[in-house]
């Protein structure tokens, strides 16, 4: 019962603060000039309560993985957690934001390209 309840109060955050953070974009580094490896990144949302901290596998100058390691978020930013397969896919960070859980899709994106700065 308390975890509902600490849910629904972080929705409810989520719900009444800035959208400022609609505004925010990644930009996604030049692979090429990065060694293979495991690279951790993390995003805090200013104003939210979202934040992200993960892991981006990088294997002959692709993105092969990410990890999620922690994604403080409203039950509903879980689903931001797709666009890592777009991400991986797509080899880019110019992914749409999921929607209703843009300021967790918004970290995730920001995560990755803090992960290799």
């Amino acid at each position: 019962m308390k975890k509902i309840v600490l849910f629904l109060i972080i929705g409810l955050l989520i719900i009444g603060c800035s959208t400022a953070y609609k505004s925010i974009t990644a930009q996604m580094p030049d692979l090429s000039q990065i060694n293979d490896g495991v690279y951790r990144g993390f995003y805090d949302v200013s104003g939210t309560p979202v934040k992200v901290t993960l892991d981006v596998i990088l294997q002959n100058n692709r993105i092969t993985n990410i990890e999620i390691i922690n994604h403080f978020r409203s039950p509903i930013g879980k689903k931001a957690e797709n666009i890592i397969w777009q991400i991986i896919e797509k080899q880019n960070l110019d992914i749409d934001a999921v929607s209703g859980a843009t300021a967790s899709s918004k970290a995730i994106l920001k995560a990755v390209e803090n992960a290799f700065q």
